[in-house]
């Protein structure tokens, strides 16, 4: 891979990175996560600054986006716009608090606009209702319900749950449309898998620094330099279709592989370019991960039991409880493509379900 000069990959103290082009990157963390940061993402327009996601709703987080303006001689109160790439906390968490400093609209993707939407609008305990049934229905044991159990009768509703009260964008993202984003070209591309409505967005210009290609690509978390994006269910109580998120993501990638971007800047780790080359170590990561599935699923398991099985970032025992939650979601994902290949059925008769390789 071959990365632009000076290289953009920051050092641990930088906050403000300058990719040239009147784009710039900001540092801004997240608490308590691994990944470190957020790198949102500042666009110069004829009409003022525009953002690329806002970082966690923190007040930590709202400091270091308000000084890493203040390096580029900004302030939030006047930040034109923000675009957000997809609804997790972490991107769209201060979208409001930008809104309340400056008036700035924010756009997001319609399928993303209804989570929002739906978060927002629930009624107190829906949500632990439908994961406690969720998790019962996956093979989950009674000692990982009773929390949830608990916590539902306890009051309903795990205040400290991000992304309760994001705020409601008030535009919507249209694939394939240039946004209104005056002196730019930047165009929505729909890349479904790691949440519905996740966009990468193609700014359709020439590389300052002259790197071949066309252009380059705000990623998100859909292509990132040293990580595999979490894909797990859509999960809407409302809605009993069987959806294939990972079927989603994996023609997504090939989608944004066939863009030919000269860089990459993506909301974590750092901008690199050769998209289509990390795009293929994606693609062949995932048909790996699925013929490793298949291996253990010559015996019917359970995704509860597949995902204790499951090779990750730690031992099954160590992972915490709202983690094994997410894992167990992404098993799922995992077993629901192989289905849809005709690789795995359910075996008839089983309650929970368990699932056996064909």
């Amino acid at each position: 891979m071959t990365e632009p000069e000076p290289d953009p990959e920051p050092a641990p103290s930088e906050q403000v990175i300058a990719h040239g082009g009147g784009v710039w990157s900001l540092r801004v963390p997240i608490p308590d996560n691994p990944l470190g940061h957020t790198l949102v993402h500042v666009v110069d327009t004829d009409r003022g600054p525009v953002l690329v996601d806002t970082g966690w709703d923190d007040p930590e987080s709202w400091a270091e986006l308000t000084a890493g303006l203040g390096t580029l001689g900004l302030a939030p109160g006047e930040v034109h716009g923000v675009v957000v790439t997809h609804h997790h906390p972490d991107h769209h968490g201060l979208s409001g608090k930008v809104r309340e400093a400056s008036g700035a609209w924010i756009a997001m993707h319609a399928a993303d606009i209804a989570v929002v939407r739906r978060t927002r609008e629930s009624a107190p305990g829906t949500w632990l209702d439908y994961l406690a049934r969720k998790l019962a229905a996956v093979g989950a044991p009674e000692e990982h319900l009773a929390p949830l159990r608990a916590a539902r009768a306890a009051g309903g509703r795990m205040r400290t749950l991000p992304g309760l009260r994001s705020a409601l964008p008030d535009r919507e993202i249209v694939p394939g449309e240039l946004l209104d984003l005056a002196g730019r070209r930047l165009r929505a591309v729909w890349t479904p898998g790691h949440t519905p409505g996740h966009v990468c967005l193609h700014l359709e210009e020439a590389h300052p620094a002259g790197l071949p290609g066309h252009g380059r690509l705000f990623s998100g978390d859909h292509l990132l330099p040293g990580i595999s994006p979490h894909i797990g269910l859509y999960e809407d109580p409302d809605d009993a279709t069987a959806t294939d998120p990972l079927g989603d993501y994996l023609d997504s990638l090939e989608r944004i592989g066939r863009l030919g971007v000269a860089e990459v800047l993506p909301a974590h780790q750092h901008a690199f370019a050769d998209a289509a080359g990390r795009v293929r170590e994606l693609l062949d990561h995932h048909e790996e991960r699925l013929a490793g599935l298949l291996a253990l699923l010559a015996t019917p398991l359970t995704p509860w039991q597949l995902a204790e099985r499951m090779e990750w970032n730690r031992p099954w025992d160590r992972i915490p409880h709202g983690s094994r939650n997410i894992a167990v979601s992404e098993a799922e994902a995992h077993v629901r493509r192989l289905v849809k290949l005709g690789r795995a059925e359910a075996v008839p008769g089983t309650d929970p379900v368990a699932y056996a390789a064909v």
